[in-house]
């Protein structure tokens, strides 16, 4: 990527119709440079309208991500559950492809208890094969395994480095807000956000910060982790000192907000990050 775009967690909510391809349009309009298809509660864009999904985003000149169904999770105890789990991420990463996507995010899965060292292996494993899987198809695109907002789910920053330096074809979605949640409102400093990017940096060299894919969006939180999401403004969150952070690190790749008010805290970050 040549720079850092800014975008929505779907389409932006002042969008008329609320279709996907009015939403891409819409983005552009707003002057955003980015859009995640939501496929949380279901891939919902078929085969046949994927080429449409792709001509818009290519004429508005708006770069695609996609987030994966929520019910993931690679490390369940039930074999049917792991290969449920698979086909998600498969599917989502085919059509996601075939939209023009650039990388797929999603949740790996919980430890259930376990060791986090055998749960990474179990996690790595499975997410090998979806690798492999995609390579035989000359499906290149992403695989976006994301930080996420509780103790009890795998996923913290150096389990998802760990995975992309040993992986082809995953890097991490890095989403600042669950990190800041999960460990009960730390990680929300100048200095905190930079040791994110110096970590990314020493792991995956200068191309793990200029291949990024992030989610930045106001949190509330508890002892436990993740309650729900927030505006910025409703939230604790220190928007200013992460957009200069990502200024100065020189960060590229793609700044998605799920905020509630997604197109709102889209711009907002991305103005706040132009002023440094």
């Amino acid at each position: 990527m040549k720079e850092l775009l800014f975008g929505t967690a779907g389409i932006p909510l002042s969008a008329e119709p609320r279709t996907t391809i009015d939403g891409i349009k819409h983005v552009r309009r707003l002057g955003l440079g980015s859009m995640e298809l939501e496929f949380v509660r279901s891939v919902n864009i078929t085969k046949d309208k994927s080429p449409e999904v792709k001509k818009a985003a290519e004429e508005n000149d708006v770069v695609l991500t996609c987030h994966a169904p929520y019910f993931i999770n690679l490390n369940s105890l039930e074999k049917a559950k792991i290969r449920a789990s698979i086909e998600r991420i498969l599917n989502s990463a085919r059509i996601a492809n075939l939209c023009g996507g650039y990388s797929v995010c999603f949740h790996s899965g919980f430890y259930m208890g376990q060791e986090p060292k055998s749960v990474y292996d179990t996690i790595k494993s499975n997410l090998k094969e979806i690798t492999l899987t995609l390579k035989k198809e000359g499906n290149n695109i992403w695989l976006r395994p994301e930080t996420t907002g509780k103790e009890t789910q795998f996923g913290n920053v150096d389990e998802i480095l760990q995975l992309s330096q040993e992986l082809d074809n995953v890097m991490p979605c890095i989403d600042f807000a669950h990190f800041h949640a999960r460990t009960n409102g730390k990680y929300n400093s100048y200095k905190e956000f930079a040791s994110i990017l110096e970590a990314i940096e020493k792991k995956l060299g200068k191309k793990g910060l200029e291949n990024m894919h992030m989610h930045i969006t106001g949190i509330a939180y508890g002892p436990k982790g993740e309650k729900n999401h927030l505006t910025l403004k409703e939230s604790d969150l220190k928007y200013e000192e992460l957009a200069k952070v990502l200024k100065d690190f020189k960060v590229k790749g793609v700044a998605i907000s799920e905020s509630p008010n997604i197109e709102e805290d889209a711009l907002l970050m991305q103005k706040v990050y132009s002023k440094y």
